[in-house]
């Protein structure tokens, strides 16, 4: 097991002139000028925050998607990555349990409501024990890895690598820094957001949970953070 029960997270690519690239695609839209005579002509930043966040506010998203982030993540389990790919707009390659065999007992992560329970923490560590065990058994018999693995958990640990343009990182932030997201994406995400601001602290106001950016919240249930959407709108 990994001593570190909580994802690695690493921003390992974006543009080097993020700014000026959101800042040109949103001129373009409103300039009889050649867009690479706007992109080099163009080095105030507060004019080009002033109208990208104007053009943000308003709804025009494919302005954003023109940029591409990529970061290193390591140490999620396969519960978290199983909910990361179903997000669109995003390109990942990950650990496969196909080609890398697995040697001696596995890294697994451990949810923290059993983590706290002495009791449970070492029942759930005798599983993946057992798992471990039944799965080199399976390795040792000339099973491929690609088969042994169907004993594998959804606590095993991976690692890949994870691309997404501006747009859709927004979305993810917002709804998986959500008090209802599950706990182990929320941190993977938040440090996917740390680190991006960390580089470009503009984006701060948008990385944010979605209730921050709406006023209100639009789950079925709410955390009471925000006020609801019934409430709101004078429905209950």
């Amino acid at each position: 097991m990994n001593a570190d029960n909580k994802p690695v997270v690493n921003l390992i690519s974006k543009p080097k002139n993020m700014l000026k690239t959101i800042y040109t695609a949103c001129r373009t839209c409103y300039s009889a000028d050649y867009p690479i005579n706007i992109y080099e002509s163009t080095d105030d930043e507060e004019k080009m925050l002033k109208l990208i966040k104007r053009v943000i506010g308003s709804g025009h998203y494919s302005t954003i998607e023109h940029i591409q982030v990529t970061f290193a993540i390591s140490n999620v389990s396969r519960a978290c990555t199983h909910q990361l790919v179903r997000h669109r707009h995003m390109s990942f390659s990950q650990k496969s349990q196909r080609y890398v065999k697995e040697k001696g007992q596995f890294d697994y992560i451990i949810p923290p409501t059993i983590d706290k329970n002495p009791e449970l923490k070492q029942k759930f560590v005798k599983f993946m024990e057992q798992i471990s065990n039944q799965y080199q058994e399976f390795i040792e018999a000339g099973i491929p890895p690609e088969d042994a693995r169907f004993v594998m958990p959804n606590a095993a640990a991976s690692s890949l690598v994870a691309s997404l343009n501006l747009r859709e990182m927004i979305h993810l932030a917002n709804l998986r820094l959500c008090t209802r997201a599950q706990y182990e994406i929320r941190m993977m995400v938040k440090d996917m957001c740390d680190a991006l601001v960390k580089e470009e602290p503009w984006l701060k106001e948008y990385l944010v949970p979605k209730c921050e950016r709406l006023g209100f919240c639009d789950e079925d249930k709410s955390c009471g953070r925000k006020i609801t959407k019934d409430e709101l709108f004078n429905k209950v």
